[in-house]
């Protein structure tokens, strides 16, 4: 039979699915079932409150110069599901991850295994990755990483840490040494480990599990990297001591031919035809990143912002950080049972705010960006997919 995208996507967001339920006895049960293609996988592996995505971006666009054949597992996506799961920057075919996604969930169904939306999409990407044979496969946690349904692999090439900040913290803890702690666990026994910031709870993991602790300088170059931003010099950092380390054979020339073609969409993106900016930032250090950025790179030009946020993120306080008095700003309330309301949103802004109804009802000049930002699920909304620069 026949499976097609929509059907799947229908699973995929049913009642019961689309939930966050973390913990991995789930996971557990269903890839053995699968025979446990997890186990037969090189993996680096990668957890973070911001830049997850980046790094391991930009890890597979110079693994995939270099010759080999790479998997890449990010979240979450922008339009269709199958964008976060890629093999040599190509998204898993929709029949194909269609296929996948019936199988597993008939498997999980006949055995009582009541899989979630991420623990679905988790064992497509790794039974997709071990029938397709990749070389290497490069994972992002979805949320924390202790408990993280990528969280199953036993081993890895090294584990990647990236910057750590509040977020999540009705379910990792709230102070960045308990979130410090859930990101660690994804270190395992005698796997390197490679971070920028020296919290106690990831050098005690590291010790207990006898693994390589790698402290990086977050001041690499980023004038090669296609990505840009402020932010992107310690995600590049930590990106490039990892293929120093784990790859030595590839060449520096390699190196920066692959980041010249990473791609990850609604990361600081210019899509210069409209000068419109798109940034998924969203959490606060995300935002103050974002402001430095935009001062950076567009310090001449006035702005506009549509805003959009959802309720368990600290909105008021990425608006303080955000706007100021000579800026335009509309909020958006998109299509999500947690998206924060315009008149909240407008009562925790001192400014004149309206609502954004649509990006060809906004002012259009040159002298003015236009900046959307503050959440990855009100993208595929606001954007055409023909706007999209990727």
């Amino acid at each position: 039979m026949e499976y097609t995208y929509e059907q799947a996507r229908e699973i995929l967001t049913s009642s019961g699915k689309f939930r966050i339920d973390l913990g991995l006895d789930r996971m557990v049960k269903i890839l053995e079932l699968l025979g446990n293609p997890q186990d037969k996988l090189k993996c680096i592996h990668v957890a973070g409150t911001n830049g997850k995505g980046s790094v391991c971006s930009i890890i597979a666009s110079v693994l995939k110069e270099s010759g080999q054949k790479v998997g890449l597992y990010t979240s979450p996506h922008i339009y269709k599901y199958t964008e976060r799961i890629k093999i040599n920057g190509e998204d898993i075919p929709e029949n194909i991850f269609a296929k996948y996604v019936f199988e597993i969930t008939d498997t999980a169904e006949k055995n009582n295994i009541p899989l979630t939306e991420f623990e679905i999409l988790t064992a497509v990407m790794f039974k997709y990755f071990f029938d397709e044979n990749i070389d290497t496969a490069v994972l992002e946690t979805g949320l924390g990483g202790r408990f993280d349904a990528t969280n199953v692999i036993k081993s890895n090439l090294c584990a990647i840490i990236t910057h750590i900040d509040l977020d999540h913290t009705d379910r990792l803890g709230d102070t960045k040494e308990k979130i410090a702690f859930e990101k660690a666990g994804i270190i395992k026994p005698n796997c390197p480990v490679i971070t920028s910031e020296g919290y106690e709870a990831i050098k005690d993991k590291a010790d207990g599990c006898n693994s390589l602790l790698i402290m990086v300088n977050p001041i690499a170059d980023i004038s090669e990297l296609s990505l840009k931003g402020t932010y992107q010099q310690e995600n590049l950092s930590l990106a490039l001591e990892a293929i120093n380390f784990v790859f030595p054979e590839i060449s520096q020339e390699i190196i920066d031919e692959g980041l010249k073609k990473v791609k990850h969409p609604c990361r600081f993106e210019y899509l210069k035809d409209r000068n419109i900016l798109i940034d998924g930032a969203h959490n606060p250090n995300g935002i103050r990143e974002l402001k430095k950025s935009l001062d950076l790179y567009f310090p001449k030009l006035k702005r506009q912002f549509v805003f959009g946020c959802l309720d368990t993120k600290d909105y008021p306080e990425m608006i303080r950080i955000l706007f100021n008095e000579n800026d335009k700003i509309y909020f958006y309330h998109f299509n999500n049972p947690h998206s924060v309301p315009v008149e909240k949103l407008k009562a925790a802004c001192k400014y004149n705010a309206k609502e954004f109804t649509s990006l060809n009802d906004l002012p259009k000049n040159n002298e003015t960006l236009t900046v959307i930002c503050g959440s990855f699920y009100m993208m595929n909304e606001i954007l055409k997919p023909e706007l999209s620069a990727v």
